[in-house]
């Protein structure tokens, strides 16, 4: 190990004060700035500041239970006239992906989270409803909404209030009804608003699952845990191997260059990655799970998830690094972080995002890990919940990075680019 700074220098020294004339110097880190700031404020304030008005085809369960004689004059039960005018409703046709099913059916969509909430209509709703109009009317009749936290607060309350919002309109639209046909036993605040809206949870889920938003916190610390993890590793062994200097405050040393070509540096950075993701990955569970308490089961399987998603992002920083070299780590903050957090869909689901952020979300890391994770902590480790993509989308990943890194490095030894000679300017 060298000293890189004599303690004594000779000559002049130049001043920060002339330096900072110079248009050059500021010229790069300026530019780099500015487009990081412009484009992080654009990406994550443009995909969560109006939900509502960027929904598209949000899944909703539509149930109709109704199994009541028609009312006189009427070919169908009421029930059928509520789900298929609601389904049929212009405004929401492209917003809202009304999935017609029963109830059993509703429960499993909401099982696996398939769908963000449901609107039930019950069996005895045209019934009740026909009661209003005599002196029978005991009970009122009620449209149950079911929620679907598992997939998020913002998600399932938001599915919740276009449930209600359409209960409410039926209800309306049926006391116009009973209303015209000259209902006296009943009083006319009631017949102007018949139906009673009840809001349950469709599918529960834990009470420290932080209202559904645990598996997306938790796929970020993976994230977090592969991008720093590789970053560290990145810099740690080009340290070690003599092509970077270590400064710790006023000391700064550089290592004497060890001969290896990128491609072998590259493996070794790798081994070293996926061998720290073991104890990183290892310590997210005991500190969320064992500390903290996190609500999670399947354990086993919920390990071996995060360690090869953060296995994942720590080959693929290490690759981009290997391509792109002083700002690879620029770039894979894009790719990993930037871009990433705000098509994760995990806290607003990407249903109710633009258009860019959806496409985003059918590549980008996040969206896909979060799903798994969420598969394996809130709808028990279902295939088709997520965990089955999530599994494709990581071995995609990882065989991407290493063609791409290793087809790089590779490429750049056979053109000798080699790190042993500084090139100066």
């Amino acid at each position: 190990m060298t000293s890189a700074n004599p303690p004594h220098t000779t000559g002049p020294q130049v001043r920060a004060r002339t330096l900072v004339r110079n248009p050059r110097l500021w010229l790069v880190p300026t530019v780099l700035s500015a487009l990081v700031a412009v484009g992080l404020s654009l990406l994550y304030m443009g995909g969560i500041l109006n939900p509502n008005d960027n929904l598209y085809r949000l899944p909703i369960a539509l149930v109709d239970e109704d199994r009541g004689a028609p009312l006189p004059g009427q070919r169908g039960t009421l029930g059928k006239q509520v789900t298929d005018s609601i389904a049929a409703d212009r405004p929401s046709a492209t917003d809202i992906d009304w999935q017609r099913l029963d109830l059993a059916g509703a429960r499993k969509a909401l099982a696996s989270g398939k769908v963000y909430g449901a609107l039930v209509v019950p069996a005895d709703f045209t019934a009740s409803v026909s009661a209003l109009t005599t002196n029978r009317a005991t009970v009122r009749p009620t449209i149950t909404v079911l929620t679907n936290p598992g997939l998020g607060s913002l998600g399932s309350s938001l599915a919740a209030q276009i449930n209600q919002n359409a209960a409410h309109q039926a209800s309306l639209t049926i006391g116009k009804q009973l209303s015209a046909a000259g209902a006296v036993p009943t009083t006319r605040l009631l017949l102007t608003d018949p139906v009673a809206v009840t809001t349950r949870v469709g599918h529960p889920i834990g009470r420290h699952s932080g209202l559904g938003l645990t598996a997306f916190y938790y796929t970020l610390l993976l994230v977090l845990g592969g991008f720093i993890g590789g970053n560290l590793v990145n810099s740690g062994v080009d340290t070690a191997l003599g092509y970077a200097d270590s400064e710790i405050g006023p000391w700064h040393t550089r290592h004497a260059a060890v001969p290896i070509d990128r491609t072998q540096t590259l493996v070794l950075k790798m081994l070293m990655t996926a061998g720290i993701s073991l104890l990183t990955t290892t310590l997210v569970m005991l500190a969320t799970i064992g500390l903290l308490r996190m609500d999670a089961s399947h354990l086993p399987m919920l390990w071996l998830f995060s360690y090869c998603a953060t296995v994942a992002v720590g080959l693929g920083v290490q690759a981009i690094n290997a391509a792109f070299g002083g700002i690879g780590q620029l770039v894979s903050m894009f790719i990993f972080i930037a871009l990433a957090l705000p098509s994760s869909g995990a806290t607003v689901p990407l249903e109710a995002t633009p258009g860019f952020y959806r496409f985003l979300g059918l590549f980008e890391p996040m969206h896909q890990l979060s799903a798994g994770v969420r598969a394996i902590l809130y709808f028990d480790a279902q295939a088709d919940a997520g965990l089955a993509r999530g599994w494709i989308m990581i071995a995609v990943g990882t065989v991407l990075a290493l063609l791409f890194g290793f087809g790089m490095t590779r490429y750049y030894d056979r053109r000798g680019l080699r790190r042993l000679t500084p090139q100066l300017s």
